[in-house]
């Protein structure tokens, strides 16, 4: 296994479903210290309708929810990828957790979204600052659907694994940071929030 500096990581979407877990799990796979989350108000997925969402609170295990779905259609269930998906949640976690409600601290945090990166500024900066321990919010755009997350996962591998090699990440992170988008061709935003 490579030897990372133990950073610790978090990454976050909206519903602590998709795209967060994929990488997670990819994450956790390559041996980092890493937590997932979601921002929203509920856990919402998609229903055999457009105007039907399956709506969850967030202490709805991913057990309960998956045979909530196979009760409900597993043909349609299977056949979309939800019930593929939860089995993967619910080896990883017990259930979807709110950022907002993590007593937990992280030298990284990255969104999947530039909505959820903005729920994060905004519960980071109602919070009272103890430590002032800083911590990297990046967001890197990945749309939320089975194929994209898993592709997204492996971009936040790439690069979590480049920010845990930095002797000095809150000196090196700028340039990084834009090495990265350089290669990748896709811009991110970043800024510092503290703990």
């Amino acid at each position: 296994m490579p030897f990372f500096k133990a950073i610790s990581v978090a990454v976050i979407c909206s519903s602590n479903m998709n795209r967060s877990m994929e990488a997670h799990a990819y994450l956790s796979k390559e041996g980092f210290n890493v937590k997932s989350f979601g921002t929203g108000d509920k856990v919402k997925l998609p229903g055999n309708a457009p105007d039907r969402p399956n709506i969850y609170d967030f202490d709805t295990t991913y057990e309960e929810i998956y045979n909530d779905l196979l009760n409900k259609d597993k043909q349609y269930y299977t056949q979309n990828g939800l019930l593929h998906m939860l089995d993967r949640n619910r080896r990883i976690k017990l259930k979807p957790e709110r950022f907002q409600e993590s007593k937990d601290k992280f030298d990284i945090l990255i969104t999947c979204e530039e909505r959820v990166y903005d729920q994060v500024i905004e519960s980071m900066e109602s919070k009272v600052q103890k430590d002032n321990r800083p911590a990297h919010l990046i967001n890197i755009d990945i749309q939320d659907n089975h194929e994209e997350a898993t592709v997204g996962s492996f971009l936040i591998c790439e690069l979590v694994t480049v920010l845990s090699k930095s002797d000095d990440l809150d000196n090196d992170i700028d340039e990084l940071l834009h090495e990265f988008e350089s290669k990748l061709d896709k811009s991110m935003l970043h800024t510092v929030l503290f703990y």
